[in-house]
């Protein structure tokens, strides 16, 4: 890559270092904490090198190489911390090979990768369990506490407080950052590929890909989804992970209309769809089926595989979904798979039927503030004719959206609601 800021100066110095940070922060945090096992000192230092860049790009023009720059800047201000800190005596060799690779750090035209290493470091068995998702979600993809807070329906504060422990955990404990040995794998691939499919999540919120952080989110997860299924290709959740989030994103096109609105999967146009990208997922569910263990991606994947079938041949299929939500509810006791479960029962039999079924999970807090529950229920009060219930629910539901594109589709669907209701009190 060749950079060079222009008489802008300042203005195309943030616009290069927000761009490196998007696509390589989780990189570079990782190359630089692999020597010294301290996530927090690397992201300390990296920091503190970005602040540096915005000082000396806007006068001395973006380096060619702008990662290699800021892994110098970041490698020097860690020596200078460790010296200050009256740690040389116990870093010296450390120091010694990091100096040496200074100059050569700054020529090289490719930084090696350790971001999977360091995902399987942060899924380490000294870390607790609830805090390993949420850590690779920070250190390895770049979120904030807030923004993975809101992901896990907690505090900023809370969330901030788990992360920093964690971090202390990895250096104290001295874990290595390294690719497990294979009988490792197991213990620590659940929480690698949830903090995968975490980041695809909070990506895909933004369906017209206009916001460029979540864009570039949903690419780097699909990377390091194919990086974990390459790693384990004889792993069947690895494949069925990459298999979700491409039937996902195939779909990214149609979810907006030419005028930028929301558009339900119902009435999406496959002309849109990429198909390759979808024939691909299809290739990776076969595999991984045929690997003879079923897990939570496979079937989420195989949900989204029979969403297209039904599309694509127009025959219902609306049994064999509710079977998979059976089956992902009896693996998982998620509540959210129960709202899914009670939309693809009101196909299959009533909206009656699929309201007794959501009213299961009605009293689990954790929907409280849950967006699609409230729209899920006020779609299927509506179809029973309990208008003043379902334009309650489409309130609430209304209030907790982000999007506006969503908020104003369901404005609209309040709006279309008769003003008297059918059912009897």
């Amino acid at each position: 890559m060749n950079e060079v800021c222009s008489d802008e100066g300042g203005v195309q110095a943030r616009s290069t270092a927000d761009a490196v940070a998007r696509r390589s922060y989780g990189k570079l945090v990782a190359l630089l904490a692999a020597r010294t096992r301290d996530v927090a000192a690397a992201e300390d230092a990296l920091s503190e090198a970005f602040a540096a860049a915005l000082a000396v790009w806007p006068v001395n023009g973006c380096p060619s190489n702008p990662e290699a720059w800021l892994l110098t800047v970041a490698r020097r201000k860690s020596i200078d911390a460790a010296r200050g800190r009256g740690r040389a005596e116990i870093a010296a060799e450390q120091l010694r090979v990091m100096s040496e690779e200074l100059d050569a750090g700054a020529a090289a035209a490719q930084i090696p990768d350790q971001r999977l290493a360091l995902m399987f470091t942060c899924a380490h068995p000294a870390i607790e369990a609830g805090i390993r998702t949420p850590l690779m979600m920070q250190v390895v993809l770049g979120l904030d506490a807030k923004m993975i807070a809101s992901a896990f329906l907690t505090s900023p504060a809370a969330m901030g407080k788990r992360l920093v422990r964690a971090k202390d955990t990895i250096r104290q404990a001295g874990i290595p950052f390294r690719i497990p040995e294979r009988e490792e794998l197991p213990g620590r691939l659940d929480a690698v590929l949830d903090a995968v499919y975490a980041a695809f999540a909070e990506g895909w919120t933004d369906a017209g890909g206009t916001d460029v952080v979540r864009r570039d989110l949903t690419e780097e997860a699909i990377f390091l989804a194919r990086l974990v299924a390459g790693l384990l290709p004889e792993v069947p959740e690895a494949l069925g992970l990459v298999a979700l989030m491409l039937h996902a994103e195939a779909r990214r096109r149609a979810r907006r209309n030419t005028d930028g609105e929301y558009v339900p999967f119902a009435h999406q146009d496959s002309e849109l769809w990429d198909w390759r990208m979808i024939e691909e997922a299809e290739a990776l569910l076969r595999r991984a089926s045929a690997l003879g263990s079923i897990g939570r991606y496979q079937l989420e994947a195989a949900l989204q595989s029979a969403h297209v079938y039904r599309r694509r041949t127009g025959h219902a299929n609306w049994a064999a979904v509710v079977q998979l939500y059976d089956a992902l509810s009896a693996l998982t006791g998620s509540p959210v798979v129960a709202i899914n479960r009670a939309l693809a029962l009101a196909e299959l039999q009533d909206a009656s039927a699929a309201l007794e079924a959501i009213e299961q999970v009605a009293a689990d807090v954790r929907l409280a503030e849950y967006q699609p529950y409230w729209a899920a229920r006020a779609e299927l009060l509506a179809k029973t004719g309990a208008n003043g219930e379902a334009r309650r629910a489409y309130g609430i539901a209304i209030g907790l959206e982000r999007d506006p594109v969503v908020r104003r589709f369901l404005q609209r669907r309040q709006s279309a609601l008769p003003a008297w209701s059918l059912r009897v009190y």
